[in-house]
Order: C-alpha cells, then structure tokens, then sequence
C-alpha cells in the first residue's frame, strides 16, 4: 500500500509541478498536516513551491542573447521558490523533515520531489551554470551558505537514497567549497547587514557544515576569520535594530556565529561585553519583535524572518552559557516571544513570505544550529 501511495503522488507531483505545465503542487493534493504539527505546515509550503517556476527573481549575468532562458533552463535542480537560495533552502527544509519526524504524513511527497530535483544531471546543470561566465559572486554568501547546509543535512543521513543525492551534490559541493575557500582570504572586513550578504549567519552555516564533513582546512579558515573580525567587537548597538528590511540580526547573528568558535567561559565573558544590556532578571521586553505592516511587500515582509532568526540565535547563545549564567533566562525569554511572532505570521495566503518563512521555522523548531553547532 505504501509503494502504491509513493508511487501516486510520484506521478502527481511529475505532471503536475513540470516546468511545461502550469500547475503547481497544492496544498489540496497532499495528505493533511497533523493537527499538533507545525512542521507539516512547513513542509505543505516547501512542496508548494520547490517546482514552481514563476514568479520568479533571479540574479543572472548574461553574457549573451543565449543566457536569456527560463530558470529551470538555467538551473535546473534549484528553480523554484521564487529564488534560487529560497529554492535550496526549501529542499533543506523537506530533507530535514523527512530525516527529523519519519512519521510526517508528507513524508512520501516530500521524497518525490526531493527525486525529482536532486539528480546527477539536474545538478550537472547546476555546475555549469555556476561554473559559465562572470558567476564567482554568485548567491555568496547566503546561497551558498544554504547549500552546504543541504549537503550537511543529507550528509548525516544513513539512509540509500539521501545518500546517493548527497553524492550527486558532490560536484556542485567541490565547487562552492573551492570558490569560498578562495574568497574568505580575500575578505577584508566583516559584512555587518541584516539580509543576505551578512557575513556571520554564513559563516556560521558552512562552519557547521565544515565540521559534518569533517574538512578541516574550511573549517579552520573560518574560525580564524571569525575571530579576526570579531573577537575585539563590544557594544553592539542591538537597539538599532531592526533594520526595515532586515531578516537577521547583525548583533544576534554575530554572537551566534561566536559562540561556535569559543570555549563556554570565554564566550561568556565575551558577550558580557559585545551584548552588556542582556537583562539578568529572566525578562523578555528587552528586544521587541519586529513589526510587518504590509505581508503582501517581499521586503518589508523580511521582518517576519527576522523575529524567527532571532529566536534561534537567542537559544543557540543561551545554549553555550553556563547553566546559572542569569543571562540564560533572558535570552529564553526573548526568544519564545520572538518565537510565538514568528511562528504565528506564516501563511500560505501571500507568496511574498511562504516562498521562505518556513525554512526559518523548520531551522528554529527542529534546532538545527544547537544541534550542529559546537564550540571548538
């Protein structure tokens, strides 16, 4: 019965998400999310949209009339989600549900369409395109960053089939990999924005993939231009933030990113003086959620990521801290109340925001970071 069920939904998600039919995968034609589960929400997004081609906004150097193509043309494995990061970010999102909760009912679609995608010749166009004509910048950091992230989620699978799509990512992983390592020696300073070419939410991304593959010259490189750039910062100016276009927080991101890179007690004394407002009374209105007034604007909607993003950075800094440290309970506290903003301003009603938000909740629910994330 159950090959029958895969094998059913197979079929329906090749005819109806193929770059030459119009339709999409719907919420409609999978099985009904759980009731208590918030990432089978997830996940119903992620299959909505991982093969669907338009809208579409892509970030593309043409060197001729012949690189004017569609996206699935162009990149054939990553082009859906409106965006080639958002659509590696959503395959991140369904590889991590199927390998965190096996009993989803998504589970069989999510497999199909994971098939679908990740084939050795999808991602040989993938390699072409990333490797043709003036890319060396392409989706760097942020894209990239993601990618690993994919790899490093698959890489920690047992089983056949996530294993044979991670070894068809191999060539597309060689790639990036040698163009970050060429670039981080050349990188002067940190990037301190809340979007996408932030510098310390990658980091913080391929030092854990880095540390899943075990390549140690990567993951070197990054611990010591972490340090380089950050080691003296004090005084964050947190109560600048956010940003109005902002999904990560420059100051939580950043000591995220650090408390990978240090030992409990230094990391501890560090934030005392990067982040020195960190109530020690276990309240929560010492950061305020960020506000989306308008969730049909892809811009301004970015506020709803960040109140995710900085749910999970809060509880990855709380994590390295000592369990008396009284900064714990603060951090906590924030985080929930980021956590609770987030989590209820995802809907499938505006694309703007479904194409992406629920990879940042899947990050934030499932962990992911405290899980992989480990000080040296």
């Amino acid at each position: 019965m159950r090959a029958l069920v895969f094998g059913s939904i197979t079929a329906l998600l090749l005819a109806a998400c193929s770059p030459e039919s119009e339709g999409t995968m719907e919420a409609r034609d999978l099985p009904l999310p759980r009731p208590d589960s918030q990432t089978d929400r997830f996940a119903v997004l992620a299959l909505e949209c991982v093969h669907r081609e338009y809208p579409n906004k892509i970030s593309h150097v043409l060197e001729s009339d012949a690189d004017a193509r569609p996206p699935s043309a162009l990149t054939p494995a990553f082009y859906g989600c409106f965006d080639w990061h958002s659509s590696v970010h959503g395959h991140w999102l369904l590889t991590r549900i199927a390998r965190t909760d096996p009993e989803t009912p998504m589970r069989d679609a999510i497999l199909a369409a994971l098939s679908r995608s990740l084939t050795a010749e999808n991602v040989a166009g993938e390699v072409d395109y990333y490797t043709s004509g003036n890319r060396v910048s392409f989706e760097r950091p942020y894209g990239v960053a993601w990618f690993l992230q994919l790899v490093a989620e698959l890489d920690e699978s047992d089983d056949p089939q996530m294993r044979e799509w991670r070894e068809n990512l191999r060539p597309l992983e060689d790639e990036i990999v040698a163009n970050m390592m060429s670039w981080l020696p050349k990188l002067a300073y940190p990037i301190r924005i809340g979007t996408h070419n932030q510098s310390a939410f990658a980091f913080g991304l391929m030092l854990d993939y880095a540390r899943q593959v075990g390549n140690e010259e990567l993951e070197q490189m990054l611990v010591e231009k972490t340090l380089e750039f950050h080691e003296g910062d004090r005084d964050c100016p947190i109560g600048y933030e956010p940003s109005g276009e902002d999904f990560l927080s420059p100051c939580l991101m950043e000591a995220d990113l650090m408390r990978r890179v240090m030992r409990p007690d230094r990391f501890g004394e560090w934030l005392g003086g990067f982040l020195p407002g960190i109530p020690l009374d276990g309240s929560a209105d010492w950061l305020e959620p960020g506000i989306v007034r308008d969730p049909t604007d892809g811009k301004l909607v970015h506020l709803d990521g960040v109140n995710l993003s900085r749910a999970w950075a809060m509880e990855g800094i709380a994590s390295a801290l000592p369990p008396a440290d009284p900064r714990r309970a603060s951090l906590q506290a924030s985080a929930d109340r980021h956590r609770e903003t987030g989590i209820a301003s995802i809907s499938s009603e505006n694309y703007e925001g479904s194409h992406w938000l629920g990879s940042f909740a899947t990050y934030l629910v499932t962990k992911r970071g405290i899980v992989a994330g480990t000080a040296i």
